[in-house]
């Protein structure tokens, strides 16, 4: 089955796992975006040093790093009408990971803006990941070499914006920091 592209159709997971036409697709409040093509090389080294850091930060730890495609559907117990795909995403409670997606709210979300996904991934997917409760959220500017970290904290997201040659706490991995000198080298 094929999704129809259109502003007043809504759907829900059940809908969104119907789709076969080979497309990548979110869903956020039971409305449809179409995923862009293939990142780009530099987008793609950009996630591999994250998922890197990250991976061998949580070895044998219980949280674990999962990069893209991943389904996560945020509102699974409520209305099941978000699936998103974050770029890198940190999941404590590993039975929220179940098959083949996640099943409920990560603890951290990595998005790389890209120019087809900059508008989503700061507004719609901001406010999606700020309502759900996912604790922590990184948006990561390519071209402008910096890092914005939103820290949920009172139902609002605290924001704080680092460089390219800065070391960078990550808030709900106690002990756990990341290196943007290694993440922007390439």
């Amino acid at each position: 089955m094929q999704p129809q592209l259109k502003g007043d159709v809504h759907y829900t997971y059940s809908d969104y796992a119907s789709w076969d036409d080979g497309k990548r697709y979110e869903l956020i409040d039971g409305v449809i975006y179409l995923m862009s093509p293939a990142p780009t090389p530099a987008h793609q080294t950009i996630c591999g040093e994250l998922h890197a850091q990250l991976h061998s930060f949580l070895r044998g730890k219980p949280c674990k790093v999962f990069i893209a495609p991943l389904d996560v559907r945020l509102d699974a117990a409520s209305g099941d009408n978000t699936v998103v795909q974050p770029d890198i995403l940190v999941v404590c409670d590993q039975a929220k990971v179940k098959g083949k997606n996640c099943k409920g709210v990560p603890d951290m979300v990595i998005e790389v803006l890209s120019p087809s996904t900059l508008s989503r991934d700061k507004v719609v997917k901001f406010n999606k990941y700020l309502r759900a409760g996912v604790r922590e959220y990184w948006i990561v500017d390519l071209e402008g070499r910096n890092v914005t970290v939103n820290i949920l904290k009172n139902g609002e997201y605290i924001s704080k914006a680092y460089g390219d040659e800065e070391t960078v706490p990550v808030n709900v991995l106690n002990g756990c920091q990341m290196d943007l000198k290694l993440v922007f080298a390439g």
